[in-house]
């Protein structure tokens, strides 16, 4: 009986240094820089939301477009590397990343301070801001007409960040201090139609894109929401400096050769940025 308890120990002990050993080996692989990787295999994985027009959205018949997409494949062209688009829950970004399901966030992310402790930025690409959309039946016209308002947002969104941020400008207003949450900006609109909602505190980018697109853009209305303005980055692990530099070079030769300009009316017009 001695015998076999003194080799049940030695399992034991050999079975908790095999699993320490992983354990070590993926915090190891974890800290890595991901550009080695993506530049071997060719290959970057990008997480989205694949209903935030005109970032990226599928058309009718499933294909995938959108001004990021757009400028995910001319940055990786440059490198040979083929980005390979996948659709994540977008409350989960930041946790996808960490679990290295993804390697960058590239869908009109905004940087905040929040944001930017736990993940690293690109140079940022394009300016957005927070707006209220309203009906315009509804003859709300700033945001001191949605006191005791139902407001919708999305969740995880910079907006919500800001509403929380900076509760006076329009937190405190809205009926119960709190907006009703959205997994995307789709859903919040049909219940703005349907007056579910009264205000939709969302990206310009996706608002003026949205309703441009609707049979009458006349019945909507755009408001400052009097939060700052914001810019689009590209999310990535912390550890991912190198990748940081390749894209931010990538994002800069587009600058300079023009490419950048014509993406950017491409998907925004003459007036685009």
């Amino acid at each position: 009986m001695k015998g076999l308890n003194k080799l049940l120990v030695f399992v034991i002990f050999l079975s908790i240094f095999a699993l320490s050993g992983c354990s070590i080996v993926r915090v190891k692989n974890s800290k890595t820089d991901s550009w080695q990787r993506i530049e071997k295999t060719k290959k970057v994985v990008i997480g989205i939301d694949d209903s935030f027009v005109p970032m990226d959205f599928r058309q009718k018949d499933g294909k995938l477009v959108g001004y990021d997409v757009d400028l995910a494949k001319a940055v990786f062209k440059q490198y040979g590397i083929k980005p390979d688009f996948q659709t994540i829950d977008w409350t989960m970004n930041v946790t996808e990343l960490r679990n290295q399901t993804i390697d960058l966030i590239w869908n009109g992310f905004t940087i905040t301070p929040e944001r930017a402790k736990v993940v690293r930025f690109s140079e940022p690409y394009l300016r957005n801001d927070q707006v209220l959309v309203t009906k315009t039946d509804k003859n709300i016209k700033s945001v001191a007409d949605m006191n005791d308002e139902t407001l919708g947002a999305q969740s995880g969104s910079s907006g919500v960040q800001d509403l929380d941020q900076r509760p006076k400008i329009l937190k405190d207003r809205i009926k119960n201090k709190q907006p009703i949450l959205y997994d995307s900006f789709n859903n919040a609109f049909i219940d703005l139609n349907a007056n579910r909602i009264q205000g939709l505190l969302i990206d310009s980018i996706y608002a003026k894109y949205y309703i441009a697109h609707q049979s009458d853009p006349r019945s909507y209305r755009i408001i400052s929401s009097g939060m700052p303005s914001e810019q689009f980055a590209v999310g990535m692990r912390k550890q991912d400096k190198e990748v940081q530099r390749k894209i931010n070079q990538g994002l800069n030769r587009l600058r300079k050769n023009g490419e950048l300009k014509k993406i950017n009316h491409k998907w925004f017009g003459k007036n685009s940025q």
